[in-house]
């Protein structure tokens, strides 16, 4: 079997007392869709931060492609191929749609810029479906719009790797299917997804394994339908007293 793709080893994130994350183990292969879960105040978003860069680690290593990138910055990490979306939406605002991408295309490795950078960006911008949003203001595009434009600036860097933050919250029915169905065809073109998610819809059709955490531990790691089955992650997510009725959405959604 390849080595994985990327790998935590006891990985661990204090503030002060509390641990956030307290010795996380966790492999995904090249290819994998993997989802990360766990009830709020996990610390899914906080590992994410940790394989980013946002954040470093207090213990543990984390290693990209064989390299250990514990204690790199993020926009070292971000060189290497690794691109992220954000559960709180980050986009230029007073840029256009063009431009928020195009800073992107910038910062990838072997930059791009000038007409092949407008080229490239208006490509990715029909890709997450803002064609016809090019010259918008980033700031007066919906908040739909705009996790769309962060998701087209994060593929500007042709990762190896995509964490997606939450990045299928907030979609109506239509827009959670054309979500689904983007993200799949990234998956069918060999890109790597971490996808912190609580639409359970979305993690069944896209995530053939899951790793979920609670209160900073991981407490389970397999198959999707495997893991959500479990009685320790129903726990997790629901508590010792709601129905049998309220589990099996968690199951079966």
């Amino acid at each position: 079997m390849s080595a994985p793709l990327l790998q935590l080893k006891q990985v661990t994130r204090r503030f002060g007392g509390l641990v956030a994350v307290n010795q996380l183990d966790l492999e995904l292969r090249a290819g994998e869709v993997l989802g990360l879960l766990g009830p709020n105040g996990s610390g899914k978003t906080t590992a994410m931060n940790l394989i980013s860069g946002a954040l470093p680690c207090s213990a543990g290593q984390i290693h990209f492609l064989g390299q250990e990138i514990s204690q790199f910055k993020s926009h070292q990490i971000a060189r290497l191929g690794v691109a992220r979306t954000f559960q709180l939406v980050r986009v230029l605002g007073g840029m256009s749609g063009l431009e928020n991408v195009e800073a992107g295309l910038a910062f990838r490795p072997h930059g791009l810029h000038g007409a092949a950078a407008r080229q490239r960006a208006q490509a990715l911008l029909e890709r997450v479906g803002l064609g016809d949003q090019a010259d918008t203001p980033a700031g007066d595009l919906t908040y739909i719009d705009q996790k769309r434009l962060e998701l087209a600036r994060a593929l500007a860097l042709e990762p190896r790797l995509l964490l997606l933050d939450e990045w299928l919250a907030g979609l109506n029915p239509t827009e959670l299917q054309q979500g689904i169905t983007l993200i799949r065809s990234l998956r069918e073109e060999g890109l790597t997804i971490m996808l912190v998610e609580h639409v359970m819809e979305a993690v069944h059709a896209l995530c053939t394994r899951c790793v979920v955490m609670n209160a900073g531990i991981k407490i389970a790691d397999g198959p999707t339908r495997e893991v959500l089955a479990d009685p320790h992650v129903i726990k997790a997510y629901l508590g010792e007293d709601d129905s049998d009725e309220t589990a099996a959405e968690v199951v079966h959604a």
